[in-house]
């Protein structure tokens, strides 16, 4: 290793030979042993505006975010998304669609993914975000885990022929999921039929207009549940859904729990 005191820069590039840098590469592995694991290099994303990383190991469990990850999830420390999988965090359709992912990586099906995906936004409610993701390879080169970053998609990428019906279509989901929305209605005025809708949804985001309004109203329900007193009558009234028996049906279909289940377990988090 290199001695405490300053090197002074090269000013003239040369070409090393194979045993410098097979030398150097040794500096560099011992270099990282020393480092703190808590702070590695995905410390940099908390200070870049609008990209976020996270790491898992090769059973899909969290083991570094970045800020605004915890941030997204409402959580105040990375001890809290230790250990967690998308399981644990996300609605079960959106938690199964990521594991597809990460599993194509880990088996060296894809040695890279890109691309847009819905995650959700500091209100707690699912916009566009471009994602892409790598895996994690040991020192004998097997992947023991994947490693991402996303970002929001930027003004004019949302002007892509694809993304501008869709994302029409979206903001008014977005807005008005609340309401008694015709999807029919909602295609015809982005100058859709429902059939091309459903296509271009389908091919941005892998789900339904349909599935997507559901989701969206899920979703809603989830932060009312974990920061309000309303009763699951009063939620479903203010989320869309029919009544509340079909609110708990949909809602246990796209999480895994009830709406009872899902704020005793977040009162049961917050309070610890």
């Amino acid at each position: 290793m290199p001695n405490a005191r300053l090197i002074q820069p090269r000013f003239k590039w040369r070409l090393r030979s194979a045993r410098e840098i097979k030398g150097l590469e040794k500096e560099r592995k011992a270099w990282l042993d020393q480092l703190d694991p808590g702070a590695h290099f995905h410390r940099i994303f908390d200070c870049i505006p609008g990209v976020e990383f996270f790491a898992k190991d090769q059973f899909g469990r969290t083991m570094f975010v970045s800020r605004g990850i915890l941030q997204r999830y409402r959580m105040q420390d990375e001890k809290e998304m230790l250990g967690l999988t998308d399981f644990d965090i996300n609605p079960a359709s959106m938690a199964a669609a990521y594991v597809h992912d990460d599993r194509r990586l880990l088996t060296a099906e894809a040695p890279l993914i890109e691309r847009i995906e819905l995650w959700f936004d500091s209100q707690g409610l699912p916009d566009w975000f471009f994602v892409t993701k790598l895996p994690l390879l040991d020192a004998s080169q097997r992947p023991i885990g994947i490693m991402g970053v996303l970002r929001r998609a930027a003004e004019h990428e949302m002007r892509l022929p694809l993304m501008q019906t869709v994302s029409r279509s979206v903001g008014v989901i977005r807005s008005d999921f609340a309401k008694n929305i015709s999807l029919k209605a909602l295609a015809e005025s982005c100058g859709l039929t429902l059939r091309n809708l459903q296509r271009r949804f389908q091919a941005a985001f892998g789900l339904s207009p349909q599935e997507f309004l559901i989701k969206t109203r899920v979703l809603a329900a989830m932060q009312l549940l974990a920061e309000t007193r309303l009763t699951a009558a009063e939620i479903a009234a203010k989320t869309g859904f029919v009544d509340a028996s079909s609110f708990a049906e949909q809602f246990k279909r796209r999480t895994g729990s009830t709406p009872t289940e899902y704020r005793t377990a977040q009162q049961a988090r917050q309070s610890g």
